[in-house]
């Protein structure tokens, strides 16, 4: 058993384990990517978007009728999304059509929502 630190009574029980979450653990550049995901998706227009797009594809005009903004608002936020890989587009004629990039952007926003089910929040 080790000592933490010299300052600290508590002891190191398990360094095996704190070897291997260490050695498994992502870098600061991983997890920087990580928090800009998570800040991505913490605004509600980008979750409604990509809620509204889970199961069709639709266009923007769809998107801005159907979440009560502006074209120009959705275009904007299609723009950040893209940049993440978070969804993809089509262009049919002279309508661009958005959906989810794949199944994991769809599990993502499933799972958070069967999380925060559970939750009295």
């Amino acid at each position: 058993m080790k000592s933490c630190d010299v300052n600290c009574n508590c002891t190191v029980f398990h360094q095996d384990v704190l070897d291997e979450v260490k050695k498994n653990a992502y870098t600061d550049i991983e997890f920087n990517n990580l928090v800009s995901l998570f800040k991505l998706l913490s605004d509600m227009t980008r979750i409604k978007i990509l809620e509204s797009i889970k199961e069709h594809e639709l266009c923007v005009c769809d998107l801005a009728y159907l979440l009560g903004v502006s074209k120009s608002a959705i275009s904007h936020q299609m723009k950040l999304l893209k940049s993440y890989n978070l969804v993809e587009s089509d262009k049919k004629g002279k309508m661009v059509y958005y959906r989810l990039s794949d199944n994991d952007t769809r599990h993502i926003i499933t799972h958070a929502y069967q999380q925060m089910k559970g939750l009295n929040i």
